[in-house]
C-alpha cells in the first residue's frame, strides 16, 4: 500500500537470488532439501549457482548451505509470527524493477527482452521478495544490537597479520544534483476532476468505492482488495492521509486531497479507537514527454550556470536538488551497503550502470553532463555527478579505512551469532537434505535422516 510511510533502510539491491531470465527457463525439477515446510528445489540450487558464478564463488556446498539457511530463517519467522507488510514488499519490488530497468536502458527494452509486461514480472518475483524480506527480518533478530566500540575495532584490527591485510581497490567519492520531473498543472487538475467524478458516482449510489478502486486506483496493492486497508494504526499513514482518515465518520467519503503519492479520496469503513479500516482510491497524475523535457532543460540551465561560475555546485545542490537524502550535505552520496562515502566499481555498476563510463575520464572536481537515471525508489530523474575524490589502491589501515574495518569486525561478530543460532535451532527444526547433496558445511547443522 503505497500511501504508507517508507522506512529508510540500509538494505540495498546488490545480490539477487534468482534472475528473471533464469527463472523463465524450463528445467526438470525435484526437491533436494526440506526445512520445516519449505522445500529447496534443484532449480533453486542451479539458478543460485549460475547467479554466484559472476562473483567467482559458485561452490555448490556453500550455495546449498546458504539456501537451507534462508529457508530456516523463513520457517523460524513463521514460528515467531514475524511478518512483512504488503508495502515493504511493494517498495522492494519497485527498487529491484528500477535496477532491472536501469540495466536494460528502459522499461520498454526490459519488457521486450523478457517478453512480458513489467507488472507480470513483478507478480512473478513477488513471492521471492517476500521470502527474502522475511529472512532479512529474522536475520536482524539474530544479530540483535550489532554496535561495536572503537576499542573493539582496534582490537580486531590488531589481530590481522600484516600480510593478511586486505588490498582495497580504487574507490571514488561522489556528489550529485538531482532534478525530478514534476506534473503539469493541467495533469493535476485532470486527476482531481476524475477523482471528484468518482466521488460523485459513489455518493449518488451509481457505483461503490470498492468497484472503482479495483478499476482505477493506482495503489496496486490495495486496489486488488477494493481499496481496503484494514487494522491501520495511527502513525502508520503519511500525515496528510492520516489527518483525513481519522476525521471521517463511518461511511463518510472524504473530499479529494493530495499527498506526496498523488490524489486520494477515502472512505472510513470502521474505527476502533486508534485503529481504522478504510477504503481509498489513489490517482497519480501522468508525466508527459513535455514534463521530462522541462526537467532536463532546468538541469541543463543549472549546469550551464555552474560551468560559468555564476553559482557553485554545492550552492546549486542546496538550492535546486530534489534528492532529500543528499541535498543538505552538498550532494555527497552515501554507499548504502557500507554506510561510508566510498564506492568501488562493483557497487557503482549495480547502482547505476552509467556511472562507470561517466566517471572514466573525470578527475576530482569534474562534473558530468546532466543524464537520465532511475533512483532506488524506481522513479526517473536527471542528475549531474561531481567526482569529489579518487582513492588509490592500498592495504587497509585504520586511518583511511576505519569504516570498512569496523564493518569487518561486525561481520565477524554476526557470523558467530549465526553459527550459534544454527547449532541451537537446527536441533529443534525438521531439516532434511538428500544424501547426494550432503557435504561438509561451514556450520554445525543437525540434519534429519
Amino acid at each position: 500500500m503505497i500511501i504508507f510511510i517508507q522506512m529508510k533502510r540500509l538494505f540495498f539491491i546488490l545480490l539477487f537470488l534468482t534472475s528473471f531470465g533464469l527463472r523463465s527457463q524450463q528445467v526438470i525439477d525435484r526437491v533436494i532439501a526440506v526445512v520445516g515446510k519449505y522445500p529447496v528445489l534443484m532449480s533453486d540450487l542451479q539458478n543460485a549457482m549460475l547467479d554466484r558464478e559472476s562473483y567467482g564463488d559458485a561452490d555448490q556446498c556453500k550455495v546449498l548451505e546458504y539456501l537451507v539457511y534462508q529457508k530456516m530463517l523463513v520457517a523460524q519467522a513463521d514460528k515467531d509470527s514475524v511478518t512483512v507488510s504488503d508495502q515493504e514488499v511493494e517498495t522492494e519490488l519497485n527498487r529491484r524493477m528500477a535496477h532491472f530497468i536501469n540495466q536494460h536502458g528502459s522499461e520498454e527494452k526490459l519488457e521486450k527482452y523478457y517478453g512480458k509486461r513489467t507488472n507480470v514480472l513483478k507478480d512473478e518475483f513477488r513471492p521471492l521478495v517476500q521470502e527474502q524480506l522475511l529472512a532479512d527480518k529474522m536475520s536482524e533478530r539474530i544479530n540483535g544490537d550489532s554496535k561495536i566500540t572503537p576499542a573493539e575495532v582496534r582490537q580486531f584490527f590488531s589481530t590481522i597479520p600484516e600480510d593478511s591485510l586486505p588490498l582495497i581497490e580504487s574507490e571514488v567519492e561522489l556528489m550529485n544534483l538531482v532534478k525530478r520531473p514534476t506534473y503539469s498543472t493541467k495533469a493535476k487538475e485532470e486527476t482531481k476532476n476524475r477523482l471528484n467524478e468518482y466521488r460523485s458516482r459513489i455518493i449518488k449510489g451509481q457505483s461503490t468505492m470498492s468497484t472503482l478502486a479495483r478499476l482505477y486506483s493506482d495503489d496496486e496493492v490495495s486496489a486488488k482488495n477494493g481499496g481496503l486497508i484494514q487494522n491501520a494504526v495511527r502513525g502508520q499513514f503519511v500525515p496528510e492521509f492520516e489527518s483525513v482518515a481519522f476525521r471521517l465518520k463511518p461511511g463518510e467519503i472524504s473530499e479529494v486531497f493530495e499527498t506526496a503519492y498523488g490524489y486520494h479520496i477515502v472512505e472510513l469503513v470502521a474505527r476502533r479507537g486508534e485503529i481504522v479500516d478504510v477504503r481509498h482510491i489513489l490517482l497519480m497524475p501522468r508525466l508527459s514527454n513535455e514534463d521530462y523535457i522541462r526537467c532536463k532543460q532546468q538541469l541543463d540551465s543549472i549546469y550551464a550556470e555552474i560551468k560559468k561560475g555564476t553559482i557553485t555546485f554545492e550552492d546549486a545542490v542546496r538550492k535546486f536538488s530534489d534528492d532529500a537524502d543528499t541535498r543538505q550535505n552538498n550532494g555527497l552520496m552515501v554507499n548504502p551497503s557500507s554506510a561510508s562515502t566510498r564506492f568501488d566499481n562493483e557497487i557503482l555498476s549495480k547502482m547505476d550502470p552509467k556511472l562507470i563510463p561517466t566517471l572514466s575520464s573525470m578527475v576530482p572536481g569534474d562534473l558530468s553532463k546532466p543524464y537520465e537515471y532511475y533512483g532506488l525508489d524506481g522513479k526517473p530523474g536527471f542528475r549531474i555527478v561531481k567526482l569529489k575524490s579518487r582513492i588509490d589502491p592500498h592495504k587497509a589501515n585504520m586511518k583511511e579505512d576505519y569504516q570498512r574495518i569496523m564493518n569487518m569486525a561486525m561481520i565477524m561478530r554476526q557470523n558467530k551469532l549465526k553459527k550459534d543460532w544454527i547449532k541451537t535451532r537446527s536441533k529443534n527444526m525438521y531439516i532434511r537434505i538428500e544424501p547426494e547433496y550432503r557435504c561438509q558445511f561451514a556450520n554445525d547443522w543437525t540434519i534429519s535422516n
